[in-house]
């Protein structure tokens, strides 16, 4: 499955699957494995004393990229914010909630409902009205000045790209690992967006002519770096495996707070035939230091939907997957399966959070851009670039409540 169309009229030598891999889910946590049973190629030593590399790209001066003017999208399931950016304001607001820990979506310049939700997220903990745009596009501005940046593509995207990667799971098992299809692939993930945005800022013939050693524009956002993640599994923390986490289906996203939030209080009017009703007046919000980080998510289809608190169990980066088409269609474990090897373009992504109800998880996916629309079969999806960093939040022990 191609992550976004253009790529699909593009490289033509794609074949058809024969099964939807947003639905090859659930996967039992105990058939989850690290690299060691299929390793990813190594990165290029880096001498001691030098330091390691982590942006390789150069700021862009404000005005110089050109961008399609985008109004912002009138469909969301948060506050309405009447004054979203537009141009580099839009980028800048995006680069800066994906730097704090409140996932944007894609960084487009295309604000929608998951920009929305995590200003009102960002809102929430500086004590500021949900829908204020004022001082979170200010902060933007001071910490993310240059919305662009000149990047460029790194000789290691060689060995991440495979432009032959079968679109069959049979052949997929037979890959030594799920790569990117292609460089604009590999760095669109790289710099949290699209394809198609990398077309837009770039144009056709530089997006899919470029080679390792060129260079791209892309969001001046810190990148993800596919090459360094090495299969690792994560231990217990004696304060992230305290924290709580709150899976919310009706708003696909993920919150993530120091402990088990607050109860929420709501008042009940009590109705006095004959009465004059006292109205109490609207309270100032008051900042709550508890969230730690929101990031936009697609939950699994209702029927599949496991609600109640569970705990995190285990965390793998670079997992293999298991391919069990009977259990898809019948719900009943078949006598065939596949293991599908580990990489950006497996359909559980670059690491597997695995919960104590057996075969549920957050994860990442291999197509970012279908976050909040595609529904899994029970397992919670994230952009792998903000799945990486549920360890770096929470370990083994942290409750996760599905409401």
């Amino acid at each position: 499955m191609f992550r976004n169309s253009v790529a699909a009229a593009l490289l033509a030598t794609a074949l058809s699957s024969n099964a939807d891999p947003l639905r090859a889910l659930p996967v039992d946590p105990s058939e989850i494995t690290p690299k060691e049973k299929v390793t990813p190629p190594p990165a290029p030593a880096t001498p001691a004393s030098a330091p390691t590399p982590v942006a390789q790209c150069t700021p862009i001066a404000p005005g110089v990229v050109k961008m399609q003017e985008h109004k912002p999208s009138s469909k969301s399931d948060a506050p309405a914010i009447a004054n979203l950016p537009t141009g580099e304001d839009a980028i800048r607001l995006q680069v800066f909630l994906d730097q704090s820990n409140f996932g944007p979506g894609v960084v487009d310049g295309k604000p929608g409902r998951f920009t929305i939700q995590a200003v009102a997220s960002w809102n929430e903990i500086h004590g500021h009205e949900a829908d204020d745009m004022g001082p979170v596009l200010a902060a933007a501005r001071k910490a993310v000045p240059n919305a662009f940046a000149t990047a460029l593509v790194p000789d290691i995207a060689s060995k991440w790209v495979d432009s032959g990667l079968s679109h069959d799971h049979a052949g997929q098992a037979k890959a030594k690992q799920m790569s990117y299809r292609s460089i604009a692939e590999f760095m669109s993930e790289r710099f949290h967006t699209s394809v198609d945005f990398i077309l837009e800022l770039n144009g056709a013939k530089n997006t899919w002519g470029v080679k390792p050693g060129g260079t791209l524009i892309v969001p001046n956002v810190k990148p993800f770096l596919i090459e360094s993640i090495s299969g690792k599994r994560y231990e217990a923390d004696p304060t992230m495996s305290e924290r709580h986490v709150v899976v919310d289906t009706k708003k696909n996203q993920v919150r993530i707070f120091e402990a088990a939030p607050a109860a929420l209080v709501i008042d009940e009017e009590e109705t006095v035939s004959n009465q004059p009703v006292l109205v109490k007046p609207k309270k100032a919000p008051v900042a709550n230091h508890a969230l730690v980080a929101s990031f936009p998510i697609t939950p699994g289809k209702p029927q599949f939907i496991h609600y109640g608190v569970w705990k995190l169990n285990n965390s793998v980066e670079l997992p293999v997957w298991r391919y069990d088409k009977s259990l898809l269609e019948t719900g009943k474990r078949g006598s065939d399966s596949l293991n599908i090897p580990p990489g950006p373009n497996s359909p559980v992504g670059i690491i597997w959070n695995g919960l104590s109800k057996p075969g549920i998880g957050l994860h990442g996916t291999a197509d970012p851009e279908t976050i909040g629309r595609a529904r899994s079969a029970g397992c919670i999806r994230l952009a792998n670039w903000d799945a990486i960093r549920i360890p770096t939040l929470i370990r083994p022990g942290a409750t996760v409540e599905i409401r």
